[in-house]
């Protein structure tokens, strides 16, 4: 079977197709910045990696700090006018920029095909929830903002590279809806070209809104701590989080920093083996480079033998390759669990994790082989792409033993006491989500109150939420205000009651998550 990339669906045609929905925006060899009101061809710019084939695409045009201090100071004179606008016209402009993007669908979902190498059926998912989402909040906000104003300054958004539409403009459409501008900086790694494209659209909607580009570590403390801004939106890894905690430490600036924590299923007195293989299946989404993938699996020792019934077939299952590839031109793009990981080195990182873990006593459960399992075009370049795999009893010394992988790598720990599955869950101090497959409802519910994560599924996974339901961590997986449905609007507004969240100093969570 020889494999051919869909017509219509390369690189040079997809650019093209961005350019020509936003030419203020794309230039023939860059992206831009939106700066000071208008998309500028300032910034240093080169060439990025798409993971998809290895082939050199634009890359983000990063600015210096001085560049990106006067863009805080335009956006602080936007959201002074902003926060003036009529509900009713804010709701309009919003729609109009939602129904923009609904045109440009497509064009989005490629650019994130591209860029981080998401699976059509999952980049177009991406792009719907962001979408499907702000048109909620539209039909909530009224009530949501009874009692409550804009924020003093706008909003500063850092955000990873791995949902740039249904984490970062979603959230941005939200904080311009409550009456905020916007100041958001591309992630590095990807998602550059998408977001350039959805503030195009932001910005001709008539929506306040700047997108820059930059090392974090030379634009960070201008989009942290700069007094114009009103709030931090952050999502991204520990390292980074705590480093903006550490900063806004002697602001009192309104924060929300979303960061990892290394999220667990435990299986304990439990025999509905084909609904957890379902749910395993589709854990495997997008390489598991999500904050609320599963990469930990705590095991009751007698249920160790049915647990892998269930769960190898599903890995032996997983397909992945290149998310373009197709046999005949005519052919519906491929329905793909995963492409490749988001870069070469963070594929060659994971096969030296799963070394290391053997090397220090775990033992190889699986590991799939990137050439034999993928779908690619003939001779392309697979160095970015991670076939997965999975050890068992994971040394305590590995090195992620506490962390996530954040890629299709999977540990098994198995437990023979109610307090080893309790530690073994918890042992990254704090996690987004948790899940326990159990028969035994009193002990889902004994256990869940004790588990160190902000949702907890019993029989089912949890997800990032971001309408009715809340979200937020526990431990190092979150710092500040807690988001979702009204709290969401409310961590970037001000008014009346409390503020939730797990700020310095004290630790409040809504009765209901």
């Amino acid at each position: 079977m020889t494999l051919q990339i869909k017509p219509g669906t390369s690189w040079d045609e997809v650019y093209a197709a961005a350019r020509a929905a936003a030419p203020e925006a794309f230039d023939a060899d860059r992206v831009l910045n939106l700066v000071g009101g208008d998309w500028q061809r300032n910034g240093t710019s080169g060439e990025h990696i798409t993971p998809v084939d290895g082939s050199s695409i634009p890359g983000p045009p990063r600015l210096h700090r001085d560049e990106a201090a006067a863009a805080v100071g335009h956006a602080a004179g936007e959201h002074k006018t902003w926060r003036e606008v009529d509900l009713d016209e804010r709701k309009r402009r919003v729609a109009a920029a939602v129904a923009d993007m609904r045109e440009q669908r497509e064009t989005l979902a490629l650019l994130l095909v591209w860029e981080i190498g998401k699976p059509w059926r999952i980049a177009c998912a991406d792009v719907d929830r962001a979408l499907d989402g702000v048109d909620w909040y539209l039909g909530e906000i009224e009530r949501m903002l009874v009692g409550r104003s804009p924020l003093p300054g706008p909003v500063s958004n850092i955000a990873s590279w791995n949902y740039p539409m249904s984490v970062q403009v979603h959230a941005e459409l939200v904080q311009c809806l409550a009456g905020n501008a916007v100041v958001a900086k591309t992630p590095s790694q990807g998602g550059f070209h998408t977001l350039t494209l959805a503030h195009a659209i932001m910005k001709r909607a008539g929506l306040p809104v700047s997108l820059l580009s930059g090392v974090g570590s030379s634009l960070g403390d201008v989009l942290i701590r700069s007094e114009e801004i009103g709030c931090l939106a952050f999502v991204g890894g520990r390292a980074n989080g705590r480093k903006a905690a550490t900063s806004l430490a002697d602001t009192g600036k309104r924060h929300f920093l979303e960061q990892e924590g290394l999220n667990a299923w435990g299986i304990w007195d439990f025999s509905s083996w084909d609904a957890l293989a379902g749910h395993l299946k589709k854990g495997f989404e997008y390489a598991k480079q999500r904050c609320t993938a599963y990469p930990r699996y705590v095991v009751q020792r007698e249920l160790f033998p049915h647990f892998l019934e269930a769960y190898l077939p599903v890995v032996r299952g997983v397909t992945f390759g290149h998310p373009l590839a197709v046999e005949g031109p005519d052919d519906a793009l491929p329905e793909l669990d995963f492409g490749p990981v988001i870069h070469a080195t963070k594929a060659a990182e994971l096969r030296e994790r799963y070394a290391e873990a053997v090397t220090g006593g775990a033992i190889p459960l699986y590991h799939g082989d990137v050439a034999e399992d993928g779908r690619y075009l003939p001779g392309q370049d697979t160095s970015a792409y991670a076939a997965p795999a999975c050890v068992l009893g994971p040394p305590s010394n590995w090195t992620l033993h506490h962390a996530e992988p954040f890629g299709p790598l999977d540990s098994i720990v198995i437990v023979d006491t109610e307090s080893e599955l309790l530690a073994a869950m918890n042992a990254s101090n704090g996690s987004l989500v948790a899940s326990l497959a159990t028969d035994d409802a009193d002990f889902g519910a004994r256990v869940a109150e004790q588990l160190q994560s902000f949702k907890v599924g019993i029989n089912k996974p949890r997800s990032r939420g971001d309408r009715e339901e809340v979200f937020g961590g526990k431990g190092a997986s979150w710092k500040g205000a807690f988001v979702g449905g009204d709290l969401l609007v409310q961590a970037v507004t001000e008014g009346e009651g409390q503020l939730y969240g797990n700020f310095p100093g004290y630790t409040l969570f809504p009765e209901k998550v």
